[in-house]
């Protein structure tokens, strides 16, 4: 029962994964991971003392204050539907735009991605780099009028260790305890130098009150301490949210919207159209093939950071003659980065050869020991590894358009060294199984928003890695992984994840394409908000002008 309730946890974190990138990409519905993908089709119930709403609609609570007027309310498209508001819960990035505003980390990811302080004013970290000890700050509020204490926080996270999806980010916790109402103190097993990105990357770590999981209403009602607080959901409004008052922040003048109403426009053209007769104030992604023309027009503004996920893909090791290094390095010489990217992305990206973007230049490792196009070289490969007249099935899914893109430009250039390349396209909830249960020649799909190197490495290419499904087990690698999970010395560190960087590159456990940008558009009256490069929607400092 645990083996299976691990891969089902498994699967989810994958879509998570993938929705992200999916919906930066083309702005449409997903139903992730992280990074994420077309939500699912069924969604949370009303809380019990709601009338009964149709299946896609859920109520407020009868006491939630109305919207304010619409003076001083953005208008943000969303390209798909968040499937729920649990942040613990759920795995679809439509959801965590929203949940971005309303809920609030220990500690958060700053503009540069480095963490900074939110709801703990401070850290101090053992000598022996196995305790953290967090001091909440004061006066913070919940939405519903209720003091933000530790014991809040040691719930939200043994809540998310015990239910959520992301639990294993707390692989290396042994405790988490609440000595006073404004300390946390988080006790570990190993020193962990990557624990507060674990612990504050993204809104699924949000802390939360306990009386709104024990009343059933977190998934449609949620109740936070961010800067806005949650209003109503219904088919004709979208998610409202209103401007929360007591927010921490307050005496920043923040927040300095009244409010927020997400609408959901699958359709990027209609999305498109909105944003450009003023029907929207924001919308979170612009087609790659649309930059260029959004981008000189009066009245819009285009804001594109390189982002932090990449697309890449793998070949089974499991089967040959993929087991077989030569045959796996001779498609990564043969392949061209730049011309998939352009096909893929319409040059709204950067060819990349290995995992980590440039734009995180704490942990960039700038390596390319791959041919662009190099068929000679792939050539010789094959033929040293006695291989001819290959055939590869490829799986991709069309619910990430991108995918089956590139899988076309793939196919076209692996032809010129004799390889077949038949693509199999499937929906998504397919795809996940047929990647878990080894159905593939090769899969290809992103991961979207990490921070830290070993979120980029571990679970992917470590022999014990959840997500490394292509097979690849290299001792060396697996040794350098461990020990850059306890190097508390940011320089060696870096060092020991730059070798097992060249090591799986080399080898090629996945082979990467590149780093799409991440690309939002707004009007002009909208100020104060920036596009930023782990995807976060935050709208805590924008403004109607």
């Amino acid at each position: 029962m645990r083996k299976a309730r691990t891969r089902w946890r498994i699967a989810i974190l994958i879509l998570v994964l993938a929705l992200a990138a999916a919906a930066c990409s083309e702005g449409e519905s997903v139903d992730v991971g992280d990074e994420t993908t077309a939500a699912p089709a069924e969604t949370t119930e009303a809380p019990a003392e709601t009338t009964e709403a149709p299946a896609e609609t859920t109520e407020a609570p009868a006491e939630t204050t109305e919207a304010p007027a619409a003076a001083n309310i953005l208008i943000a498209a969303q390209g798909s539907e968040p499937d729920q508001l649990d942040p613990h819960m759920t795995s679809a990035y439509a959801s965590f735009q929203v949940l971005e505003n309303v809920y609030d980390t220990l500690v958060q990811p700053a503009a540069d991605l480095s963490m900074e302080p939110a709801l703990a004013e401070s850290w101090v970290i053992s000598d022996d780099n196995l305790t953290w000890t967090f001091t909440l700050r004061d006066g913070v509020k919940f939405h519903n009028g209720r003091d933000l204490v530790a014991d809040d926080v040691v719930y939200s996270f043994e809540r998310i260790i015990a239910e959520g999806l992301n639990g294993w980010r707390f692989g290396s916790v042994e405790s988490v305890t609440a000595p006073d109402d404004s300390t946390v103190v988080i006790t570990l097993t190993r020193p962990s130098p990557n624990l507060l990105v674990s612990i504050a990357g993204f809104k699924g770590m949000a802390i939360i009150p306990k009386e709104i999981v024990d009343d059933g209403s977190i998934g449609t009602s949620p109740v936070g301490t961010g800067p806005f607080r949650f209003v109503s959901q219904s088919p004709d409004e979208g998610i409202v949210l209103e401007k929360n008052p007591d927010y921490w922040r307050a005496s920043e003048g923040l927040p300095k919207l009244d409010g927020i109403r997400f609408v959901q426009i699958p359709d990027a053209g209609t999305k498109l159209t909105a944003l450009r007769t003023g029907e929207v104030h924001w919308i979170d992604a612009v087609p790659p093939q649309d930059i260029e023309s959004l981008s000189g027009e009066a009245g819009v503004t285009v804001g594109r950071v390189p982002g932090g996920d990449y697309h890449y893909f793998a070949l089974n090791q499991n089967r040959t003659p993929f087991d077989d290094v030569r045959v796996r390095q001779a498609i990564a010489h043969a392949i061209n980065r730049e011309e998939i990217t352009e096909a893929a992305q319409f040059g709204a990206a950067t060819a990349n050869q290995t995992a980590i973007p440039a734009s995180n230049a704490a942990w960039y490792y700038s390596y390319a020991p791959f041919g662009s196009g190099d068929t000679a070289t792939a050539q010789g490969l094959l033929d040293d590894a006695g291989v001819s007249g290959l055939t590869i099935d490829f799986l991709v899914t069309s619910d990430f358009p991108e995918t089956v893109t590139q899988a076309q430009v793939i196919a076209a250039e692996l032809a010129a060294v004799g390889v077949t390349v038949e693509i199999t396209d499937v929906d998504f909830s397919t795809w996940l199984d047929m990647e878990a249960n080894g159905e593939f020649d090769a899969f290809m799909l992103s991961w979207i928003g990490n921070i830290d190197p070993d979120d980029f490495y571990y679970a992917q290419h470590h022999s014990e890695g959840g997500f490394n499904f292509q097979g690849y087990s290299n001792s060396e690698v697996d040794s350098l992984l461990d020990a850059g999970r306890v190097e508390t010395d940011q320089a060696a560190r870096k060092a020991l994840y730059d070798q097992a960087a060249q090591i799986i590159v080399d080898e090629a456990s996945y082979i990467y394409l590149y780093n799409p940008d991440n690309i939002n558009a707004w009007r002009d009256e909208v100020g104060g908000y920036m596009t930023r490069g782990d995807n976060a929607i935050r709208f805590e400092e924008t403004f109607l002008q």
